[in-house]
C-alpha cells in the first residue's frame, strides 16, 4: 500500500474512509430493525471476508499462514469478534451519533497503545488530550447515568467504550506485526473468520426467522460489509501502514462528527447539549493527543 505514501491519494483515501465509516453507524441502524444483532453481524463479516479473500488470492500476494496464524488470530479476535461486535450492540442501545462518539475514542486509546507498545511519543499535550476525551465521555454518558434520557443506557455506552478499547489494541497490533502480512490478508482472513464465528453463533442464540428480508435491511448489511467494513478497512490499515499508528488514528476524529450529522438527518437523533458538548470534547482531545509540537525557532545569529 505505497499509493497511501503519497499525500493526495493519503487525503483521499482519508476522506473516503471518513465518509464510509461516519455513515456505516446509520446505516448499521437500519439494518438492525428487521434482523437481530449476533445474525447481522455476522452476516455482515462474512460478505466482507469473502469478498476481501477473493481480492487477496489475486492481489494479496504469498500468504505464510503457519508462520502468521498468531497474528490473523489476534486481528480476528480484537478488530473483528470484540470491536464488530461490540459495535453493534452500541449502536443497537444508542443513537448513532452517540454510538460513533464513544467509538471513536479508539484515536485516544491508540495514543496510549502506540506510546506504551510502539515507542511512539506520548508529550504533556497528548497528556491534556487524554483528560478532555474523558471529560467528552462524561458528557456523552451523562443522561444514561443520571436516568434522564431513555435513548441513552449504560449497557451502550459500556459496549461502546469496549469497541474502542477493542479496535485500538487491534490497531497497534497490526502496526507492529505489519511487515510480516500484506494489508490485504491482514483484512481479509481476520473478518473470514469472524464472520463465520458469528453466523454460527447467530444460529445458535437467534433465528433466521426473525430477519424481515425487507430492501432498507439487505441494503443496510451489503453497505455495511462492502463499504463499511471491506473497503474501509482496506484504506484504515492502508494509512495505517503508511504512517504512525496514532498519527493516522488522529485523522478520523472527523467521522463522529460527520456520523452525528448524518443521524441527524437521515434518522432525526436529537443534537442535544450533552452529546454536542461530549463531541466537542472528544474531538479537541483527539486532536491534542496526537498534535506535532511544532518545533522551537533557531535563534537568529
Amino acid at each position: 500500500m505505497r499509493l497511501f505514501g503519497k499525500r493526495r491519494f493519503g487525503v483521499l483515501g482519508f476522506v473516503v474512509l471518513v465518509i464510509a465509516w461516519a455513515s456505516s453507524f446509520s446505516v448499521v441502524k437500519v439494518g438492525l430493525e428487521d434482523a437481530p444483532p449476533v445474525l447481522f453481524v455476522g452476516g455482515r463479516a462474512l460478505l466482507a471476508g469473502v469478498l476481501m479473500t477473493a481480492i487477496a488470492s489475486v492481489w494479496g500476494g504469498d500468504l505464510n499462514f503457519r508462520r502468521d496464524w498468531r497474528v490473523f488470530g489476534f486481528l480476528a479476535v480484537f478488530n473483528v469478534a470484540l470491536f464488530v461486535g461490540f459495535q453493534t450492540f452500541a449502536i443497537l442501545y444508542l443513537p448513532s451519533g452517540t454510538a460513533a462518539v464513544l467509538i471513536y475514542l479508539q484515536p485516544i486509546l491508540v495514543g496510549v497503545f502506540a506510546w506504551a507498545i510502539l515507542g511512539e511519543s506520548l508529550t504533556p499535550t497528548k497528556v491534556i488530550g487524554l483528560l478532555l476525551g474523558f471529560a467528552g465521555i462524561v458528557a456523552v454518558s451523562s443522561a444514561g447515568l443520571l436516568g434522564a434520557a431513555g435513548d441513552v443506557t449504560l449497557v451502550g455506552v459500556a459496549c461502546g467504550v469496549a469497541s474502542a478499547l477493542s479496535w485500538a489494541l487491534g490497531t497497534v497490533g497490526f502496526k507492529k506485526y505489519e511487515a510480516r502480512i500484506s494489508t490485504l490478508w491482514a483484512v481479509a482472513i481476520p473478518f473470514l473468520a469472524g464472520g463465520v464465528a458469528f453466523t454460527g453463533l447467530g444460529f445458535v442464540l437467534e433465528s433466521p426467522s426473525e430477519i424481515s428480508w425487507t430492501v432498507p435491511m439487505v441494503s443496510s448489511i451489503l453497505y455495511s460489509a462492502f463499504i463499511g467494513t471491506g473497503l474501509a478497512w482496506l484504506l484504515f490499515f492502508g494509512l495505517v501502514r503508511a504512517g504512525e499508528a496514532s498519527r493516522v488514528a488522529s485523522y478520523i476524529f472527523m467521522v463522529p462528527l460527520a456520523a452525528v450529522v448524518i443521524g441527524a438527518l437521515l434518522l432525526d437523533e436529537s443534537l442535544g447539549p450533552p452529546l454536542l458538548v461530549g463531541a466537542a470534547l472528544v474531538v479537541s482531545g483527539i486532536y491534542l493527543a496526537n498534535r506535532t509540537p511544532r518545533l522551537a525557532k533557531k535563534p537568529s545569529r
